[in-house]
């Protein structure tokens, strides 16, 4: 009898990319992973790599590397009976209370012990985490050999360097290079909640001595961990969608809102530096091609990357419209002193949907994107060796 571990596919990594919401199309590519894996096998991803909330499916994954299918199907479970109130506090005492103690925060001395200020209060989502996070089964599958490696980016707003925190096998050595590092951790929920902590929307979270947020800011490389953490071939579930105008027939659209700019520079920073990324590995596998198999030893820090990318094929914009008013009214009369409405192209409305029919939709149509890439995906991932 063939052993659960994985036998093939060593050095694949999983690179999860945030967006607040929209990280349940994750689960659905994931979700149809597991229709080409047979039951009660490993992960074949043994390195994750997540950042913000891809940082949050990445480590569940983890907590459950030694059965892949009962690691997607509880992540499914979570985000498919997800409400905002889980997330954030959304009543109007959670909602202006919070935004009213932040305003008079400001007034305070400098010596007081102040407390981070964001738009939104997402304490709901330490205790979620804590519920559903068993962070002990991290080490226990690295050391049965279901998990290589895990880790977790968060920007410092202290040093403006992009951290990445790995729990792994004592060979992985931490590293260090311009404006991003790998640090050695015990993987926990403050890790999850600081690279979760979207700009602006959700406050800081101290770790240490430093003060972290969303770990897309400041991340120039977001393939580095996955590749520094031994990665072959990286599989990356990003953001990068088709724009579907709201107002298409519209022959001179007005200019840009404040909040329509602030939701696109929040796509920037979770899509671009991506693209970006892949670009530049791109580069380097084509020059690394054109050096001779003889000389090719002697490059140092260079090898060839392999990667397979999977984003979605409908805007998350223009489905997130169709669910604006299960936002709690609190959250909506925020947004709309923000100027936005169910009428407005702003992608922020995606990032704060937490609703449970809004994520279902998302998950189905990651689960209908990566079936129709299935040939494609299990020659990425030799799981035609799998039985």
């Amino acid at each position: 009898m063939t052993s659960k571990r994985n036998y093939v596919g060593s050095q694949n990594a999983l690179v999860l990319t945030g967006g607040g919401a929209r990280a349940a199309y994750q689960v659905g590519v994931l979700s149809a992973i597991t229709k080409f894996v047979p039951r009660n096998h490993g992960i074949p991803f043994p390195i994750l790599c997540g950042t913000s909330a891809g940082a949050i499916n990445s480590t569940a994954l983890g907590c459950y590397a030694s059965c892949f299918h009962l690691g997607v199907k509880k992540l499914e479970w979570v985000w498919k009976n997800l409400d905002t109130s889980k997330i954030y506090h959304s009543n109007v005492q959670g909602v202006f209370g919070h935004i009213s103690r932040g305003m008079l925060a400001s007034f305070q001395a400098d010596y007081a012990n102040k407390l981070p200020r964001s738009l939104l209060n997402n304490a709901p989502l330490r205790g979620l985490l804590n519920q559903v996070m068993d962070f002990k089964r991290i080490d226990h599958n690295i050391l049965r050999g279901y998990l290589s490696a895990v880790s977790v980016t968060a920007s410092s707003y202290s040093t403006g360097d992009s951290i990445s925190f790995y729990q792994s096998s004592d060979d992985i050595l931490p590293w260090q290079r311009a404006k991003r590092s790998g640090q050695s951790s015990q993987l926990n929920s403050e890790h999850l909640m600081a690279s979760a902590a979207i700009p602006m929307v959700f406050p800081s979270i101290k770790i240490k001595n430093q003060h972290f947020g969303d770990g897309s800011v400041h991340q120039l490389s977001p393939l580095s961990p996955a590749i520094h953490l031994g990665a072959k071939r990286i599989f990356v579930i990003g953001v990068d969608q088709p724009k579907e105008p709201l107002h298409a027939s519209e022959n001179n659209p007005h200019p840009p809102t404040t909040a329509t700019i602030a939701g696109h520079l929040l796509d920037s920073i979770f899509a671009d530096t991506m693209n970006s990324d892949l670009e530049r590995m791109s580069r380097i596998n084509s020059t690394l091609d054109l050096i001779p198999a003889k000389k090719k030893e002697k490059v140092e820090g260079l090898q060839h990357i392999d990667s397979f990318v999977i984003n979605p094929s409908h805007d998350f914009n223009a489905i997130a419209v169709n669910y604006y008013d299960e936002l709690p009214l609190p959250v909506r009369l925020l947004l709309r002193s923000m100027g936005i409405n169910n009428d407005a192209e702003s992608s922020i409305i995606s990032y704060l949907l937490f609703d449970k029919n809004f994520c279902s939709e998302l998950i189905k149509l990651g689960f209908e994107d990566a079936m129709e890439k299935e040939n494609q995906i299990k020659h990425f991932l030799n799981l035609y060796q799998v039985k």
